[in-house]
């Protein structure tokens, strides 16, 4: 593999380490030149920190000897604490009226559904009423009829009950023979027994 210049036993270097010492060369002497920024903490050689008052020495600049950094401010302003306080009494109040307003609601639906309940079961009730009364009427009527049998009348009595309407029953099987037969039979009794 040498004759394709490829040479693998070489030991690697790492690029990133490479950098960061070519770097930290051309930076080293920057530190001492930058002054120290206010409200960063950074540790004097003393071991003082910037936001402490430290006494003056000669090599000290006089832009920020004795500079301390204020302190964060904890407590909430007035106007602040009382629009809070005032928010959680508004916000207590609206949930009051809104469970207020749901109760309203709750009960009104119970009036509404039991009013219902009532209608629906007073339009049954008169249904049925009617149903029966409809039905007794039917069966006197019926019984009225069967008193009066004649003989030859069978097939009239036949053709009132059967529904001669060809357009209601369009998917119902064909009937129309059976119909012709049962009018014919109802129209001439005597005739069409004696031919069937």
């Amino acid at each position: 593999m040498n004759a394709f210049g490829d040479n693998f036993e070489q030991s690697e270097v790492d690029p990133a380490a490479e950098f960061l010492a070519r770097e930290q060369n051309a930076l080293a002497g920057l530190e001492d030149e930058i002054p120290p920024v206010a409200g960063a903490a950074t540790t004097d050689t003393n071991g003082s920190i910037d936001g402490d008052p430290v006494p003056k020495s000669e090599d000290d600049n006089d832009d920020f000897a004795g500079f301390t950094v204020p302190k964060q401010v904890t407590e909430e302003p007035e106007k602040i604490r009382k629009w809070r306080e005032d928010q959680k009494t508004r916000l207590e109040e609206k949930d009051r009226e809104e469970e207020r307003k749901k109760d309203e609601l709750r009960e009104q639906a119970r009036k509404e559904l039991e009013d219902w309940y009532k209608h629906h079961e007073e339009t049954i009730s008169k249904t049925k009423a009617a149903n029966r009364e409809s039905a007794k009427n039917a069966e006197k009527q019926f019984v009225a009829e069967t008193d009066e049998i004649e003989p030859g009348t069978e097939w009239e009595r036949i053709a009132k009950l059967c529904d001669f309407n060809p357009k209601t029953n369009k998917s119902s099987k064909d009937i129309s023979r059976m119909r012709s037969i049962i009018l014919q039979l109802k129209q001439n009794p005597i005739q069409a027994t004696k031919k069937v």
